[in-house]
């Protein structure tokens, strides 16, 4: 019997200007879902299960980018994208562009499981979700008030803007773009930038590892746009030596192939998971941002970033847990 470990994110990219109020609501929603995770751990719920579990919980709280709180298309609407992958047999699935179901990973999880295909997206993604009948919702349940201020704020300075928690009385288009020297990412400024992806990694006791990660995209994204969370390999990877999820700059990340990465070097370079994961973010994202969390077989946790902040949390079975933001 080997150890569980179990890590999760809310994104990566915080502005440091976000209230404290706000910090404590994500910390708090972190806690709430890292324990669910510990808690169908000790029940012996297999890893895939326990990533699956975790990410709808985050999904279904508004939040962060995820299930309903998602960002908003150029449109006004949500396309929501998701990715899940087993690791002993490195079985996949993903979903893109989907309006209307209420937890894309469960999607994802049924497109592994139950369909001949990896990866569907669009209409064919919604059609395939109405055969399975997972539960869907108008796309009015997905979109916020606040998103819908902060998309407005976005067209008016005509960029993707905005981490969508800053209260937007504090922040203009125009305070936004005056900023000194701003950290960017994808040449904007990094508080115009609002990645915010979940996701979740596990191994349990078998030393089984699994990976899923949700997202809602960039606000003002355009309609259509795909990013890292549902492409396996750089949002997300899991095979028998690792779990990896991914964050932040999703064009950076696909550049990258980040999450196989992690599991790349570990393998062909002998590198520890730890080592491994600071290799990636040092060496392979160019001029990008991002972060990521990871797990081993062996039961180890590893995260890292190169931006401002990641929201993260994670747990090992030796009782090692941390719920954080900064570094």
């Amino acid at each position: 019997m080997g150890k569980w470990a179990i890590a999760l994110h809310g994104g990566a990219g915080v502005d440091p200007n976000l209230p404290l109020h706000r910090q404590e609501e994500a910390k708090q929603l972190l806690a709430r879902c890292l324990n669910l995770g510990i808690s169908a751990l000790r029940s012996n719920l297999p890893a895939i299960d326990v990533v699956e579990l975790v990410v709808r919980e985050l999904e279904s709280d508004p939040l962060f980018n995820s299930g309903r709180g998602s960002a908003l298309t150029e449109k006004g609407t949500v396309e929501m994208e998701a990715s899940i992958m087993d690791g002993p047999k490195r079985r996949c699935g993903a979903v893109s562009g989907l309006t209307t179901v209420k937890n894309p990973i469960s999607l994802a999880r049924l497109v592994m499981d139950k369909s001949p295909h990896s990866y569907l997206a669009f209409s064919g993604a919604e059609d395939f979700a109405k055969q399975q009948g997972v539960e869907l919702v108008d796309n009015e349940y997905f979109i916020t008030q606040e998103n819908i201020g902060t998309l407005k704020l976005a067209k008016e300075a005509n960029s993707i803007l905005f981490d969508y928690r800053i209260p937007l009385e504090t922040c203009s288009a125009e305070a936004a773009a005056a900023m000194e020297n701003p950290l960017q990412m994808n040449g904007l400024p990094i508080s115009i930038y609002a990645p915010e992806t979940v996701g979740c990694v596990v191994v349990d006791s078998q030393g089984r590892c699994a990976a899923a990660t949700s997202t809602g995209g960039l606000m003002n994204k355009m309609t259509g746009r795909i990013g890292d969370s549902p492409l396996i390999g750089a949002g997300t990877y899991a095979c028998d030596l690792c779990g990896v999820s991914c964050t932040g700059e999703g064009e950076a990340i696909i550049r990258g192939t980040l999450a196989r990465d992690v599991a790349a070097v570990m393998e062909y370079k002998g590198l520890g998971l730890q080592e491994a994961v600071d290799f990636v973010i040092n060496e392979r994202l160019d001029e990008g941002y991002a972060g990521l969390i990871a797990v081993s077989k062996d039961g180890e946790v590893a995260c890292k970033f190169n931006c401002n902040g990641m929201f993260r949390g994670c747990a090992t079975e030796d009782g090692y847990m941390e719920v954080g933001i900064w570094d």
